[in-house]
C-alpha cells in the first residue's frame, strides 16, 4: 500500500541565490520510486494536479506481460491440445460433475510461491438433444396419441424391444384412440396386457387386447462429441382414467449414468495430463 507524506521543507534564499532555490525545489518534486511495486510518490505544490499516465499497459507493448483468459473447448481432443501448449509442472485441473465441466489453471500457484491463476482453459460438455428430450418427458402423463408421436420421434433410441415392435405399439395407440379401456393385468412375462371395448354408435361394441411392455431399454449419448451410447433403462406406466388410458415413463438412475459418463471423459483426459492428478471441485475464482 502506498501512503503519502507531506513534508514542510524550508530554504534559506539568499538574495542572490534564486537558482539554488529552484534547483532545490525541482529535486523535492522529482518522482521518486518505491520499491518493490513500480509505484511513485511526488510531491505536488498547493493548487497543483497530479497527473496519472500508465504506461504499462498491455495494448502499448509488442506482447502481453503473462498470458491470461479464459478458453473453451468442445472435446478431449481440443483439450489436450492447449493443455500441450500451454501447461507447465504447476497447472491443476478439477473435475466439476455437477456443471458438466473440466476446468484447468494453466498458471496455478507454484510451490514456492504464487501465481495470477488467469489462464483457464474449460471443457464444457454440452448434453445431446435425445438426452435431454427423454429426460425432460420423464413422468410426464401423455394421451394415447401424444405418447404415440413421442415414440415415433424418438425410435433411434430405443435399444430394446427392437424398433420395429416399439413402431408398431406406437401404431396401435393410434388406433384405439375410441375405445374405452376397463383392466390391466400383469402377465408372466413381465408385460402388460390392457384390456378395452370398442364404442360404435355411442354402443359398446367389440373388446380387444393391447399389450405393452413393462419396460423398455433406451441407447443414449449423453454428452455431444463422445459416440459411446450408454444403455438407459426406462419403466412404463399406465393409468386408466374414466375409460381413457394415459402413458408414462420413468428413466431408471439418469444421474448415475450421467456420472458414469462424466467419469469415462475424465478418465479419457486423465491418459494425456502426463500425470498430473485430475482434483474433484472446482478453482477458486
Amino acid at each position: 500500500m502506498t501512503e503519502n507524506f507531506t513534508e514542510t521543507v524550508e530554504l534559506a534564499v539568499e538574495p542572490n541565490g534564486v537558482q539554488a532555490a529552484i534547483d532545490a525545489g525541482e529535486a523535492i518534486a522529482k518522482p521518486t520510486l518505491l520499491d518493490p511495486g513500480n509505484h511513485y510518490v511526488a510531491v505536488v505544490p498547493a493548487g497543483g494536479r497530479l497527473a496519472h499516465v500508465d504506461l504499462d499497459l498491455d495494448k502499448y507493448r509488442d506482447t502481453p506481460r503473462r498470458k491470461e483468459g479464459r478458453v473453451v473447448v468442445d472435446d478431449v481432443a481440443s483439450f489436450v491440445h492447449y493443455w500441450g501448449k500451454h501447461a507447465d509442472e504447476h497447472s491443476e485441473v478439477y473435475a466439476n460433475v455437477s456443471r458438466s465441466k473440466v476446468e484447468a489453471v494453466l498458471d496455478a500457484h507454484a510451490d514456492d510461491g504464487p501465481r495470477w491463476g488467469g489462464h483457464r482453459l474449460v471443457l464444457q460438455l454440452k448434453h445431446t438433444q435425445p438426452w435431454l428430450a427423454w429426460n425432460a418427458n420423464e413422468g410426464i402423463k401423455f394421451s394415447q396419441t401424444d405418447f404415440a408421436e413421442f415414440l415415433e420421434d424418438n425410435l433411434a433410441d430405443i435399444y430394446a424391444p427392437p424398433a420395429a415392435d416399439m413402431l408398431e405399439i406406437a401404431q396401435t395407440f393410434q388406433a384405439t384412440t375410441k375405445v374405452n379401456f376397463e383392466s390391466g393385468t400383469r402377465l408372466a412375462s413381465g408385460q402388460r396386457k390392457l384390456t378395452y371395448v370398442e364404442q360404435v354408435d355411442a354402443k359398446a361394441g367389440q373388446k380387444g387386447e393391447l399389450t405393452i411392455p413393462e419396460s423398455f431399454t433406451l441407447g443414449l449419448q449423453v454428452f455431444e462429441g463422445f459416440e459411446v451410447a450408454d444403455e438407459v433403462g426406462a419403466r412404463l406406466r399406465y393409468r386408466i382414467n374414466g375409460g381413457n388410458l394415459q402413458l408414462s415413463y420413468h428413466l431408471n438412475r439418469p444421474d448415475e449414468v450421467a456420472r458414469a459418463a462424466f467419469d469415462a471423459i475424465v478418465n479419457q483426459l486423465t491418459e494425456h495430463l502426463d500425470g498430473t492428478p485430475v482434483l474433484v471441485g472446482q478453482p477458486i475464482g
